[in-house]
């Protein structure tokens, strides 16, 4: 299958970052979103992280500029029609993907591929929404995507084997290394690695160590880039707390309970990086 133009519903961080990676590769990307506000925030955040690279070299301004007009911005779902390929990328919400996938459904061209971005949300339930779910396929990059190398790639019990190979083929052609993941909850990483941060935050609530202790330990002691309650900063308390709730519903296992800190910063509002203040203040 020969995917020229990507669709990306939702323009945040993830899906802004997924329209750089895929315009970097030269391919067409029509980005949709509910207003031209988000719309203007989403490119705006392209173009810095495009002239990050360009102030390291990695790129030169005639460069800067060409992603940057391989990017059309649309509030209209039916400027989809002309993508081959569509990629889900809103919040981490069952009703709202499904809802979404419905309307996107309804306007994708015979034989376009529709995929979601989702890190917890099961692909069998979100292909139902599809009057032909063997088209549906789960697309999941990692944060942030034009640096992260990896995308896991999951089959919907309803998923052909033509879809799967094309997401696949996609995947390397916009330069990443893609896992074959199955349907489950939190998919493979995330089913490692948030239950880890979830036991971080129940070392601290128990006073084991300090914060800055606590993401020492595993920077030093297990070589991670970054310490797990630097990371729930990063991803969002409430984005993980969402996560960790679909994990503890749906594998109705106490070991995924989320730690009561971490719903008490939420109700707090204390969401990390994007509020200025989570387990460190921004």
């Amino acid at each position: 299958m020969d995917i020229q133009t990507v669709g990306i519903i939702g323009s945040g961080l993830m899906g802004s970052g997924i329209a750089q990676t895929c315009a970097a590769a030269g391919l067409k990307v029509i980005v949709r979103d509910i207003d031209d506000a988000a719309l203007q925030r989403g490119v705006a955040a392209i173009a810095s992280s495009l002239d990050r690279l360009v102030s390291k070299g990695k790129m030169d301004a005639q460069q800067k500029d060409t992603v940057l007009a391989a990017i059309k911005t649309t509030t209209s779902l039916g400027d989809l029609a002309d993508a081959d390929f569509i990629i889900e990328a809103a919040t981490e919400n069952l009703g709202l993907k499904q809802k979404i996938l419905k309307e996107v459904d309804a306007v994708a061209k015979p034989g376009c591929i529709i995929a979601t971005n989702t890190s917890s949300v099961s692909i069998t339930k979100l292909a139902a929404m599809l009057a032909v779910p063997a088209r549906f396929v789960g697309m999941h990059f990692f944060n942030p995507v034009p640096l992260m190398a990896l995308v896991e790639i999951i089959r919907g019990i309803q998923t052909s084997d033509e879809t799967f190979a094309a997401t696949d083929a996609l995947a390397r052609k916009i330069g990443k290394t893609p896992i074959g993941v199955k349907n489950a909850p939190g998919f493979v990483v995330n089913r490692i690695l948030c239950p880890m941060m979830n036991e971080a935050a129940f070392v601290l609530q128990e006073g084991l160590a300090t914060r800055e202790e606590i993401d020492a330990g595993m920077k030093l002691g297990a070589n991670h880039p970054i310490g797990p309650l630097a990371l729930l900063d990063l991803v969002g308390l409430d984005t993980f707390l969402s996560v960790m709730n679909v994990f503890y519903n749906d594998f109705k296992d106490p070991k995924y309970r989320p730690a009561p800190l971490i719903q008490e910063m939420v109700d707090a509002g204390y969401l990390g990086r994007k509020s200025g203040r989570g387990f460190y203040e921004y």
